[in-house]
């Protein structure tokens, strides 16, 4: 354990605590037991150290990897036994879901120890969510997604501005500093902004190498996949990320790269739990059921600069960035009258010209316009969307 006291205080030193993510002012900390999830490369490690440097004490604290080499010899539920007889209070554990029988253990440690904090993060969603059907009365469970076009102002430039609700940003409440233009840095989001390493040398490849390793790591061990239903799911992607936005064809699809249609879906929703797509759905059935997708995008602007093989369509850039924003706090729903409905609100999505004729008639309806720096009426810039969190 001394060593992995040792490690922890040295990660603790180079951690910056300048910006924090908005969901840790969300996070009930008081909680005995707290999961963080979501897609790798988002900062859930980041966010369980800057929270302890900032509101622990390191004498009765442990953050520990769970794919440390500690663990090939010890059982978690040991080390959380061992620390708490010598007066530990709270445990952090990253990337529990590299430790086998995770969910097992930690309901023994919340069990045997009522008056123990354990906080983990899982850079796979796909195996918190399978884990949580035995941790569900016990975990809070938390999703972190990647930055919104406002924090990244924040981390990238240093411009802290506040976040927005839905109805202050059809509202037109959104402020921005006079001194800066908006356009510019919306640009740089788009292909580079999305994911905290954004200020790392060579950002597409780190990027690449993450959706790799989300494939052949985490969604081929949660769902157990051989080599060569991994290698299917690649094929997938790669022909999502030419096509987005696109309603799915799911024979066609299984046509193509020789599989059964069933598989398919399958995949689609294993790689969208992972963070990789997203499936924009009508409001008739629900996450698995057939012929409920009516568009698949990339989960975000990012990974399309990332996974195309040419520069990105403007229209779906525009539709996917408005996606991967508003479906963080509401359900975003497909539309048969325009892209797409978000509570009683429906949005129709273009470029500087785009014009009314699509929502004639349409209540409580609002044109999103790229390429212009303020809005009126019911016509709202784009930009403002990423102002949601």
């Amino acid at each position: 354990m001394e060593q992995l006291q040792e490690l922890f205080r040295r990660l603790l030193a180079l951690t910056d605590v300048t910006y924090i993510r908005y969901l840790h002012n969300r996070i009930d900390w008081s909680a005995r037991m707290i999961g963080i999830v979501g897609a790798r490369g988002v900062g859930k490690t980041t966010l369980l150290l800057q929270h302890i440097k900032l509101h622990l004490s390191t004498e009765n604290t442990l953050f520990v990897n769970a794919d440390d080499l500690y663990f090939a010899e010890h059982r978690l539920f040991d080390l959380a036994s061992d620390f708490y007889k010598s007066g530990g209070k709270h445990l952090f554990i990253d990337e529990i879901h590299k430790y086998t029988d995770w969910a097992k253990e930690l309901k023994m440690i919340y069990d045997y120890y009522p008056d123990f904090q354990v906080v983990f993060t899982g850079s796979s969603i796909l195996d918190i969510y399978k884990g949580n059907a035995d941790l569900s009365r016990r975990a809070l469970s938390y999703y972190l997604p990647g930055l919104s076009f406002r924090e990244y102002l924040a981390l990238a430039k240093g411009i802290h501005l506040s976040a927005f609700t839905l109805e202050e940003i059809v509202a037109h409440r959104v402020e921005f500093p006079t001194s800066e233009r908006p356009l510019a840095l919306f640009r740089d989001y788009l292909s580079q902004g999305y994911y905290p390493f954004f200020r790392e040398p060579g950002y597409d490849i780190r990027l690449r190498n993450v959706v790799n390793l989300t494939v052949e790591s985490d969604i081929t061990s949660y769902a157990h996949l051989n080599a060569a239903s991994t290698k299917k799911i690649k094929q997938l992607l790669y022909i999502i990320a030419q096509s987005v936005p696109f309603k799915p064809n799911f024979s066609k699809i299984a046509q193509m790269i020789d599989l059964h249609r069933n598989q398919v879906v399958d995949f689609l929703f294993y790689l969208e739990k992972a963070g990789v797509i997203a499936q924009l759905r009508n409001d008739t059935g629900g996450i698995r059921q057939l012929g409920k997708v009516e568009k698949v995008y990339l989960d975000n602007t990012n990974l399309a600069f990332a996974l195309s093989a040419d520069k990105p369509n403007t229209g779906n850039l525009r539709e996917t960035f408005f996606l991967s924003q508003m479906k963080v706090n509401h359900e975003v729903i497909a539309s048969d009258k325009t892209d797409f409905r978000v509570d009683k609100y429906t949005f129709e999505v273009g470029g500087r010209g785009k014009g009314q004729k699509q929502i004639e008639n349409v209540p409580d309806s609002y044109i999103i316009k790229d390429d212009i720096e303020y809005g009126h009426g019911n016509i709202i810039p784009l930009w403002q969307f990423g102002f949601n969190y």
